[in-house]
């Protein structure tokens, strides 16, 4: 899951939002089924050793690499084995990546004294040219021209760091995995309608307010780029070495590598970030993320006037035949002769990042997903409509595998308006997985107020396991909202934080021993559940309302 998350993905009308509920009659519920769908997942799960599978064996599964290829074809085999339909994978290339992989990794500290320096390589990073050797250099230019400016000539052989250390310490007085208390889910089940989102565009990633110039050259750096940008600020402000002209710079100066210090993470955890140099045409660098405690050790040493002498072999190995990716599609086909060419979706995202084996983020979603789907076939059990399972590549450079399947069988939307393809009237409804392993505790409507009577009835069965809570709130950052922006009913769940973001979430402890088994357990039985009800209920769910005349963002 992408580390930046969005309220919304994209303008939901006010009116749409607080609609009165129609009458109806009482929902139904099939409780023999869903006992069924329980007991044999709670007894008889294979869940645990699906992520076994996909974690230690197919992880990690970054987008675009080997490892996620063999990774698909072995789910590919699974779904075959369990009695599937229409199982292949669907390419998309749009747009174009490049493989990678780290196939050898050493670094170490060889003075003033050895130890071993604690680091991942940053993704799509260029390799060493065998073990090269160098000085750490603690960078404290304010800005890029500054950098040149100060460092024209000096950075041959560097190891730089960019970033001071921390200057206090940071101890975990809290505990470092949680659960949802009844108060928590209280007031997520009392929000009130999101508000509609503003009137358009993307939205920035940014980075906060640009740093305050700390020199008349960082001064007139900033007067430059505001100009550029005709007053409206937006400037890079403080020194980057995700800035491509910096980093061409940088490649000219022979410096060693890059490494990078991440303020968030401490105890061992190392974060990783999107590896902008997975852009083509920029020159490379060696480029390594640095556990907290081993950077700030070399950075306070180098603050002392104490020369550290650093020895790196990275190899890393690119794949420019794997410009293009692909996400899985299978299927248990629907029986009822009105409803069977009416789908409904389960999906989550199948790649990962590098540093752990993308065991949280998010093979636990995909286990669920496939459990679920085997599950419904162990049980023999003959949907009315279509169930279909997808499984995403792409989401964390972007939502790109959901967006292109999305795009290519649902429609698109641009400035001349909605344009919807046929499938898009025949899909009842898409659930998704992507927030760790932690235990459902109930589902996000995204505004469509008209979901709760539905959900609050699928969730009884569930309810004295401590399943019970719908909001009207909306949930960003992943694959539902790729349906959700081409008007189709798109929903995550509510989860169990654990320790998936402060731990886990885009770090090398992103791993097997992280998955909690019967969390895991309980959501592939609650997912099954779900795709069963929406397959068996005479109406397609409600919709969000049809998107307005604007790009998704």
């Amino acid at each position: 899951m992408p580390q930046l998350r969005r309220a919304t993905y994209i303008a939901l009308s006010a009116t749409a939002l607080t609609f009165a509920q129609p009458a109806h009659s009482q929902e139904k519920v099939d409780v023999s089924t869903i006992e069924q769908i329980k007991s044999e997942e709670m007894n008889r799960s294979q869940v645990m050793d699906i992520m076994s599978w996909l974690s230690d064996v197919y992880g990690p599964r970054l987008t675009w690499s080997p490892n996620a290829s063999r990774a698909g074809e072995w789910a590919m085999g699974e779904m075959k084995k369990w009695g599937l339909t229409n199982v292949h994978q669907e390419k998309w290339d749009t747009p174009a990546g490049l493989g990678w992989e780290n196939q050898g990794f050493s670094f170490f500290a060889k003075s003033p004294v050895s130890f071993i320096v604690a680091a991942v390589p940053q993704a799509w990073s260029a390799s060493t040219n065998g073990a090269v050797t160098g000085q750490a250099m603690l960078l404290s230019a304010g800005c890029s021209d500054e950098l040149r400016e100060k460092y024209s000539g000096k950075l041959r052989n560097a190891f730089i760091m960019t970033v001071p250390p921390l200057d206090k310490p940071v101890n975990a007085f809290a505990a470092t995995s949680t659960r949802l208390t009844d108060e928590a889910l209280a007031t997520m089940a009392a929000a009130p309608p999101p508000a509609p989102a503003g009137a358009g565009g993307r939205g920035g990633r940014g980075g906060g307010a640009p740093a305050t110039p700390t020199s008349p050259v960082c001064e007139a750096q900033a007067a430059r780029e505001a100009a550029a940008n005709n007053g409206r600020g937006g400037g890079r402000g403080g020194l980057s070495v995700a800035d491509t002209s910096t980093l061409r710079w940088l490649s000219t100066q022979g410096v060693a590598a890059i490494m990078l210090g991440d303020a968030s993470h401490v105890g061992g955890d190392i974060g990783t970030n999107n590896g902008a140099s997975r852009v083509t045409g920029v020159a490379q660098i060696p480029t390594v993320h640095v556990a907290q405690e081993t950077y700030g050790r070399i950075a306070r040493m180098v603050q002392k006037n104490v020369p550290v002498t650093l020895e790196l072999n990275m190899q890393n190995r690119f794949f420019p035949e794997n410009s293009s990716s692909f996400n899985i599609i299978g299927e248990i086909p629907g029986t009822d002769p009105k409803l069977r060419d009416e789908v409904v979706m389960i999906g989550a995202h199948f790649d990962s990042w590098h540093s752990g084996t993308g065991a949280t983020d998010n093979g636990a979603g995909s286990g669920v997903m496939l459990e679920a789907m085997r599950l419904i076939k162990t049980l023999n059990l003959k949907p009315r409509r279509t169930i279909r399972i997808a499984l995403w590549t792409g989401e964390e450079q972007g939502l790109l595998g959901s967006r292109a399947y999305v795009n290519q069988h649902y429609g698109t939307v641009d400035a001349s308006g909605f344009h919807p393809t046929d499938e898009q009237r025949k899909l009842a409804a898409y659930f998704n997985v992507d927030n760790g392993s932690g235990k459902i505790r109930g589902i996000y409507m995204q505004g469509i107020a008209a979901e709760k009577p539905i959900f609050d009835a699928w969730m009884a069965p569930f309810n004295d396991m401590g399943m019970k809570t719908t909001t009207i709130s909306n949930t960003g950052g992943t694959d539902h909202l790729s349906y959700i922006g081409v008007g189709l009913p798109g929903f995550q769940f509510i989860q169990d934080p654990l320790d998936y973001g402060n731990v886990r979430h885009h770090t090398n402890q992103d791993v097997y021993e992280g998955l909690q088994p019967d969390d895991m357990k309980f959501n592939s039985a609650v997912v099954a559940s779900f795709a069963w009800q929406a397959a068996q209920r005479d109406d397609k769910l409600p919709r969000p309302p049809e998107p307005g005349a604007r790009p998704i963002p």
